[in-house]
Order: C-alpha cells, then structure tokens, then sequence
C-alpha cells in the first residue's frame, strides 16, 4: 500500500521599493526618507530591500570545474602575460570572463589584488571581514607574514571566490594555492581575509 505524503511549495518573490510603498501606504514624509536613504549608498539598501545582493552560482560552478589546475597557464596566458606570474587574481578573472562578467562590467579584470579591491571600493560595493560573506563574492586576503608578503599592511595579497559559507566556516576556490586551484576554508572574520568585494550580480 503506497503511502501519499504532501507537499507544500512556497514561492518567495520581492517587491520594488515603489510597490511596497504602496501596499503600506507610506506617508509623503515616508516616501522623502524612502528616497533619501536610497539615495546614499545604493549597494546596501539594494541588499535590505531586494534579498542577497552580490551571490552567484554560475562563477563557483566555473571556478570548481578548475580544482587540481596546477601552475595557472591557462589563466595568467588568457591575461596577456608570456610567462608565469602570481596568478590568483587571473584566476578570478578568468573565471569572471567565463560567465561575461568582465564585458558586462560586473567584476574587474584584474592581475593585482590590490587592484580589485579598490575597483570594488571605488564602486561602494566592498564589505569588510566582519559580514557573513554570499557564494560568487570575491574574497580578498591579507596574509600575516607568509611568503614574501611580509606583515600585514592593510593591502591585499591573495584573492579567490567564496563557494559557500557553512557553519561559520568560509569555503573558497583559489587559483595559486600552492600554485594549484584549490578549495580552502577559513572561519568567517579569520583576521587575514581583509574583505569581500560584491559584485552586483
């Protein structure tokens, strides 16, 4: 005797500013506050008013279709250069490229950290170590005496792409790992991720 079992499906859409304004009824006074704090930092009120901002799934399923590349030839070629460089950030740049992030402006092609995180910052859509990062954000690192880095100095030296985040646990896909594309995983606020850039996806 087969046993039948319910489902309940539950569609969750937002609604626009204006659409909510409405539906509340929001005094003229309301509506003025309204614009004026969109008015003042567009990325943050983008993710209050319409959900997470800044998570894709299209860049993490390209960058794991990359784990065990090892030297990044692939990727520091496809950027122009003739010989092997520090290749984690034309790995995420590769990446981008592959989902037409780059073309459309969502994510900078960039060869140097430091690069990336002030295209991100430039465009208001940076978020220090301290949030609770989204899958297809772009961490940043800022190692503590590792390597040639030297002591932390408040300027990035690694980057790679968040695949997820479990538990208080950050999981990520870097290229230049030990000069391989690997996963990593890091507590959320670890003190040497330096921030997240968000593209707007």
């Amino acid at each position: 005797m087969s046993e039948e079992k319910p489902y309940l499906y539950i569609t969750v859409s937002h609604k626009t500013v204006e659409e909510m304004v409405a539906q509340y009824g929001f005094t003229e006074e309301q509506k003025a506050q309204v614009a004026e704090l969109l008015a003042q930092d567009s990325s943050m009120w983008a993710s209050v008013l319409y959900g997470i901002y800044g998570a894709d799934d299209q860049i993490v399923a390209v960058a794991l279709s990359q784990l065990g590349n090892v030297g990044g030839e692939p990727y520091w070629s496809w950027y122009g250069f003739g010989s092997r460089v520090e290749w984690c950030a034309c790995f995420v740049s590769w990446c981008a490229d592959q989902c037409g992030y780059i073309e459309t402006g969502v994510i900078p092609k960039y060869a140097g950290c430091v690069n990336g995180v002030n295209w991100f910052k430039d465009r208001g859509q940076w978020a220090d170590n301290d949030i609770e990062p989204a899958p297809g954000m772009i961490i940043f690192f800022d190692w503590d005496n590792k390597g040639s880095s030297g002591p932390q100095d408040g300027e990035s030296d690694h980057t790679g792409i968040v695949e997820r985040v479990e538990d208080g646990i950050v999981y990520t896909v870097e290229g230049n790992s030990g000069d391989s594309c690997r996963e990593n995983h890091y507590a959320v606020g670890y003190y040497e991720i330096l921030g997240y850039g968000i593209p707007a996806y």
